[in-house]
């Protein structure tokens, strides 16, 4: 898979497809990418939320599922149609599967004469098919590719498992309230790097899918798939999906989001929302590019073997900046501008773009209701009279 540059702007719009396929045309996707040796991956409703997990066919998608989302606030409802992709997002996403929860990097072995043998962890990846990939979604894969892939030192693991993933991207038709994506360059129409992207209409009238590849891979599978030409009254309708979607956009992101959290860093805001912030990691958890991680070292009993394992951390955890014997960020204040700052402003610095893509998680599934937009809109206020 190609690395795409993610830039956190607006990209010119892709051309409109070609080719329409009937809903029934998801069944022959998924049957195609598993004979083509894929594990295919998708949405499904479980446990009352949108989560990711293998799909055995098209029946295993959310038909019919909206989600409603506020701060602090997710719920499942049904919709009065059979959309297969009428939700947002969930709390998963797709980071867990190309940069795992926890993963072992290598093994040290101890040989009979004392020295020692490295053996790299894993086995070869299974190719993987994500179905379902929003433009926010393929925005943060990209924007991942550039911290593990794009590097002078390559992440091993991250490279052979982002090889091995055939993307279908969907467009996003009807944002929630927390998203922001337009505000942030994230979507809501797919621009970015994908094999095969669906735009799906579901009308009282016509329920059909647009089909687009956008690879050589993609154009393989499409050529399998059971499709027909799009008519222009089709087009029109995917052309007025893509128009009114950004209109739709729950939340809004200040604009020069970066120079203005760098110039704020003493505003009294910081304190005012760690009174309310829990420090329990859970926008990092939920959060399609956070990629902070700690380090943990195992070893057998008759230490003939130790293992090195990666777990994901967040910048939420004290331990995160523990340094000469105490926390560099030691309150929870610190630790929220800690968050923000790298999240709009420094990862600019770091690696070129944003790291938000406007999918609207951290505020969703913040047990608070902190909202990241209400709080760059807060700190662009000048601070009240009598504070720094």
């Amino acid at each position: 898979m190609a690395l795409t540059m993610f830039t956190n702007t607006p990209t010119t719009p892709r051309p409109l497809p070609a080719r329409a396929m009937d809903p029934a045309g998801l069944e022959t996707l998924i049957t195609v990418l598993r004979g083509e040796g894929y594990e295919v991956l998708g949405p499904t409703p479980a446990e009352g939320a949108i989560v990711y997990d293998r799909l055995a066919s098209a029946a295993d998608l959310p038909v019919g599922w909206a989600d409603e989302q506020a701060p602090g606030h997710y719920r499942l409802y049904r919709r009065q149609d059979a959309a297969y992709f009428g939700y947002v997002v969930g709390p998963h996403s797709w980071k867990k599967y190309l940069f795992p929860p926890r993963e072992t990097l290598f093994y040290i072995h101890r040989r009979p004469d004392t020295s020692f043998r490295h053996e790299p962890a894993g086995e070869p990846p299974l190719p993987r098919a994500f179905l379902g990939v929003r433009p926010c979604e393929l925005a943060a894969i990209a924007s991942q590719d550039i911290i593990f892939n794009g590097q002078p030192v390559v992440d091993r693991g991250y490279a052979a498992r982002r090889g091995a993933v055939f993307t279908v991207a969907v467009d996003c038709a009807a944002p929630g309230g927390t998203c922001f994506c337009t505000s942030a360059g994230g979507g809501p129409t797919a621009t970015g790097d994908f094999d095969l992207a669906l735009s799906e209409i579901c009308h009282p009238a016509a329920h059909f899918f647009a089909v687009a590849a956008g690879s050589a891979a993609g154009e393989g599978i499409l050529a399998q798939l059971e499709t027909r030409a799009i008519t222009s009254a089709e087009q029109a309708a995917v052309q007025a999906q893509w128009e009114s979607a950004p209109q739709q956009m729950g939340r809004e992101l200040p604009p020069r989001a970066a120079p203005l959290l760098k110039s704020s860093l003493e505003h009294p805001r910081w304190e005012a929302v760690a009174k309310r912030c829990l420090s329990c990691a859970n926008c990092t958890l939920v959060c399609p590019t956070c990629f902070c991680s700690n380090m943990e070292d195992t070893a057998e009993l008759d230490g003939s073997t130790a293992a090195r394992v990666r777990t994901w951390g967040s910048c939420f955890e004290a331990e995160h900046s523990y340094l000469v014997g105490g926390p560099h960020h030691a309150s929870v204040a610190s630790r929220y501008r800690q968050w923000l700052t790298h999240k709009l402003a420094h990862w600019h610095d770091q690696f070129g773009h944003s790291g938000c893509t406007g999918c609207g998680r951290c505020i969703t599934w913040c047990p608070v209701g902190i909202d990241l937009t209400e709080e760059v809109a807060a700190l662009a206020e000048p601070a009240p009279e009598g504070n720094p």
